[in-house]
């Protein structure tokens, strides 16, 4: 069963924050080789969510250079996963600029070439929105700064989880097979009774 958590926007500012001007080097850096800012988006939303979506090619996952969707890299794939996830994983839709929140991301634009960019918002002002971006590295940086023909702007609406059905539990236990706790939500032993 799928349930719906929020999406920790504290953590993934704090994230782009420690990130945004280094390189975490749990992830390959694809600067120079098409570009690190949409890998470094798909990191700070995964530091803002724990979670990622395994599904082969049209998830959005990396666990090496080799071993990851084409959505944790590019900016058109991340988009197509991020506004159409309908399973595990983070999930958003395009909202306006006005309605953007910390830990959102924005995607820049140009005529000749698409969609080529990927930024986290780490603030709103009263005058401008304060990104952090990799490639062309930047932390607090105005977006007005930026040169681009559009944007699109992408509020993450949650964190969608895969947990057991509570049926399991409920037949299991009226048939007089098992019990079946729910582990997550299970307050800890004692200490005598883990056997310490």
């Amino acid at each position: 069963m799928l349930v719906v958590k929020d999406y920790n926007r504290e953590h993934a500012v704090t994230y782009a924050r420690r990130w945004a001007l280094d390189r975490n080097p749990l992830y390959f850096d694809y600067t120079g080789i098409g570009g690190n800012c949409t890998s470094f988006v798909s990191q700070c939303l995964y530091a803002g969510s724990c979670t990622m979506n395994y599904t082969p090619v049209f998830g959005w996952y990396y666990l090496s250079a080799a071993e990851r969707t084409a959505s944790w890299t590019g900016v058109e794939y991340f988009y197509n996963f991020l506004t159409g996830n309908a399973e595990v994983g983070p999930f958003g839709r395009e909202v306006s600029e006005g309605e953007l929140q910390p830990g959102d991301v924005i995607q820049l634009g140009r005529e000749e070439s698409g969609y080529y960019h990927s930024l986290l918002v780490l603030s709103r002002g009263e005058r401008d929105i304060l990104i952090a971006a990799q490639s062309d590295d930047a932390l607090d940086r105005p977006l007005s700064t930026y040169t681009y023909d559009y944007a699109r702007f992408l509020h993450i609406d949650g964190v969608r989880l895969r947990i057991p059905d509570t049926e399991d539990c409920f037949l299991s236990l009226l048939n007089g097979e098992a019990i079946l706790p729910n582990l997550a939500s299970a307050p800890p032993l004692p200490q005598e009774e883990r056997g310490e």
